[in-house]
This record gives structure tokens, sequence and C-alpha cells, in this order.
């Protein structure tokens, strides 16, 4: 058996690409290949999401995890600041396929 890989090792050698198929593996509780996470997967899944976006990504989103591992929270003023403007149109776009 040989030595195990610590989350803080298996984090730094993740790549973005990697990162974005168990996020969004988390996200919709599959697989890409379709198969679903077990209960295991999805929480070992979403401690590596957690644990990218505190170390690699500059987070400033609504309830997103910032750089110092803290909670991203956003006001109701700073979400309708942050939506101010936009229709649902510029908010979701759907391809023609996908309809």
């Amino acid at each position: 058996m040989g030595k195990e890989m610590d989350i803080i090792e298996l984090v730094e050698k993740l790549d973005f690409e990697s990162y974005q198929r168990l996020k969004t593996a988390v996200e919709l509780g599959k697989w890409p290949d379709g198969n679903p996470l077990s209960a295991e997967q999805k929480d070992n899944a979403m401690q590596l999401v957690i644990a990218y976006q505190a170390t690699h990504l500059d987070q400033q989103q609504h309830m997103s995890v910032a750089k110092d591992g803290s909670l991203n929270t956003l006001s109701k003023a700073e979400l309708k600041q942050q939506f101010k403007g936009q229709t649902a149109e510029s908010i979701v776009r759907f391809k023609h396929d996908d309809i």
C-alpha cells in the first residue's frame, strides 16, 4: 500500500479542468458518463471543490468560498445591485438546440 495523498497535496495538483468536472458532478449528482455519485463520492468531491476554490480562486460571488476559507455572503442590497439592470435574457441564455 502506497502513501496516501492528503487533501492539500491533491488540491495543489488539481488542474482547473478537473476542478470544473468535479464541480459539475457535485452540482448534478452524477459523473460526466451519467453514473450517479455515491454519498461518499459526493462528500469527497465537494470537499475538493471547496478546497480548490479557497486556495486557487478569488471568489467574490454570494455563497462562495473566499481565499481565506471564509464564506462570502452578500446583503440583499448588494445582490440587488449586482443584478440591477439585467434582464432575464442577460442572466440566462439558451442555445436553440437546448429548447
